[in-house]
């Protein structure tokens, strides 16, 4: 499956991602390419991963068995339809988009009766800790199993039933970094009133979330369990944990995921 030729549409942070993680994997950096209209980006991926770069999206597509759509949701469209018309071809070829909000529709719009690949990736997937939702339209098996080895070096790969599950998926995963690091944020900046340096709080901090992030996934208890193992009533942690309660901890996170796919939704409606 290494010998499909790459191209990423967009060379921003995603695309990245999605790049360092290939070559991390193992994939060919000679089948992978990155088409941008900002030169710096480029040099910076070929220097890093030492891949093709063209500053062309016609080109990269000709050149492409599978084309990565990487630009953000609200230059989608002029991206597709330029790309059509100055590589027609391109249409017989299998694309993946990176993009939140847009639904199928909006690509057969666009680009035709394409054969495509909704790919929801978060950002641990530099890492290769990551989680990738994906959803596929008129795909053969042969083309699923190609994209779900093209982002096997990112972590995890979940392939969705239903389109609108890509929406729940941002959620849950694509957003959902943000919310960690958030809740970390806080934690620190309390280390660091009780007198611990930056530098150890977030060493400490970070490290306890990562033991505990590893303890859940290599134990067969749920997290409520998990969190009951360690929380003895009358003790330290059982304060923390009912002031959190106290404080709607649950009611929080659950408008926050829920803002985050009514927002995958408006952006759909929007563009």
């Amino acid at each position: 499956m290494n010998d499909n030729r790459v191209a990423f549409i967009g060379a921003g942070n995603m695309a990245r991602c999605v790049i360092a993680a290939m070559v991390k994997a193992g994939y060919p950096k000679d089948n992978i390419m990155a088409a941008n209209r900002s030169e710096p980006k480029l040099l910076a991926l070929a220097a890093d991963f030492g891949i093709h770069t063209s500053l062309s999206n016609a080109d990269a597509a000709t050149w492409a068995d599978v084309i990565v759509l990487a630009v953000k949701p609200q230059m989608m469209q002029d991206v597709c339809q330029q790309l059509l018309a100055d590589a027609p071809e391109a249409a017989d070829k299998l694309f993946v988009t990176l993009a939140a909000g847009l639904p199928v529709t909006h690509y057969e719009q666009w680009l035709g009766p394409i054969r495509l690949v909704r790919a929801m990736p978060n950002t641990p997937s530099l890492v290769a800790l990551g989680v990738t939702g994906l959803y596929p339209s008129r795909c053969s098996n042969y083309e699923k199993a190609f994209v779900d080895h093209m982002f096997s070096g990112t972590g995890m790969t979940v392939w969705l039933e239903e389109e609108h599950e890509i929406n729940h998926i941002i959620a849950v995963t694509g957003s959902s970094p943000a919310y960690f690091f958030y809740f970390m944020q806080a934690m620190q900046q309390k280390a660091e009133q009780l007198g611990f340096s930056s530098e150890q709080a977030k060493a400490m901090v970070a490290q306890t979330a990562l033991g505990a992030a590893t303890m859940a996934l290599q134990s067969e208890h749920s997290f409520a369990e998990l969190r009951a193992q360690v929380t003895s009533k009358g003790g330290t942690t059982h304060e923390a944990v009912s002031s959190l309660a106290t404080a709607g901890l649950e009611s929080i996170i659950d408008n926050a995921m829920q803002a985050a796919i009514n927002r995958a939704e408006d952006m759909a409606k929007s563009i």
